[in-house]
């Protein structure tokens, strides 16, 4: 299976953007399947692209490549979030193959990579892996000035059950978490982009 993602932005325009719904990789009889996400901003333009979760399936296979080109004075803010397995349902992940990889380039010139790879043997490596975690999720805002928002931020990660941790230099932000299901980890993303968005 194959699902590709691209939006331009003209100059100064300011889009939010999202996925109709979560995105489920489920189980592979064989071969991995491929998301490929590209968007390009133009001078001055901001893009929310804050896709709801991904759901893994036991013995799932999945590829992922986002990419953001910026051009002069525009930016963005990411999110990328990951559930294993839906625990309402009973579900474990025991077997998987995840290749995440989140590149950001401003005028051609790479500002933010982030290469995640998360395999069978890790989810069997025990708790030195996810510390017990079932969804967990990246978000990272690129912005000129962004680093100043990180007090702002560590106000908020205060949500039960979610361990999280925020950075901020040279015009990024960048954000991490952890949570034993998806629906507390949700609630703290909600209190993030709240706080980044207003």
């Amino acid at each position: 299976d194959r699902l590709s993602y691209a939006l331009t932005l003209a100059e100064g325009c300011r889009v939010t953007a999202t996925t109709q719904t979560a995105e489920r990789a489920y189980r592979s009889a064989d071969g991995v399947a491929e998301v490929e996400v590209c968007h390009e901003l133009g001078p001055g333009a901001h893009l929310d692209w804050l896709p709801q979760e991904t759901i893994l399936f036991d013995n799932s296979a999945l590829t992922r490549t986002t990419t953001v080109a910026l051009a002069a004075g525009a930016s963005c803010l990411m999110l990328e979030a990951v559930v294993l397995g839906r625990a309402a349902m009973g579900e474990t992940v025991r077997t998987l193959s995840l290749a995440d990889r989140r590149r950001v380039t401003r005028q051609g010139v790479p500002v933010l990579h982030e290469p995640l790879a998360l395999e069978t043997a890790a989810l069997q490596a025990g708790s030195g892996v996810l510390q017990g975690a079932r969804a967990f999720a990246s978000l990272a805002l690129i912005a000129q000035g962004a680093e100043s928002r990180l007090p702002v931020v560590r106000a908020v990660l205060d949500e039960p059950g979610v361990n999280a941790g925020a950075s901020g230099f040279d015009g990024k932000l960048t954000l991490r978490l952890m949570a034993a299901d998806g629906w507390p980890m949700r609630r703290q993303i909600l209190r993030v982009l709240e706080v980044l968005r207003d």
